[in-house]
């Protein structure tokens, strides 16, 4: 491909880009970069493994 072409490809493309304007979820974002989150999608793995772990040590002493 000579640079004549590849420069047109290339200014098509830009001219696609700059008027491309995607859909954006703003609270979404604000959410995701101020860290807060309507809630912890792991929170029940959380309890659930502290509760394995919490069986697994009694059982442990139980034994001992």
């Amino acid at each position: 491909m000579g640079r004549g072409r590849q420069k047109a490809k290339h200014t098509k493309i830009a001219r696609e880009l700059k008027s491309f304007s995607p859909e954006v979820d703003y609270d979404q974002l604000e959410r995701e970069l101020t860290g807060k989150s309507k809630s912890d999608p792991y929170e029940d793995e959380i309890s659930k493994w502290s509760e394995y772990a919490d069986d697994f040590s009694a059982d442990r002493q139980k034994r001992a």
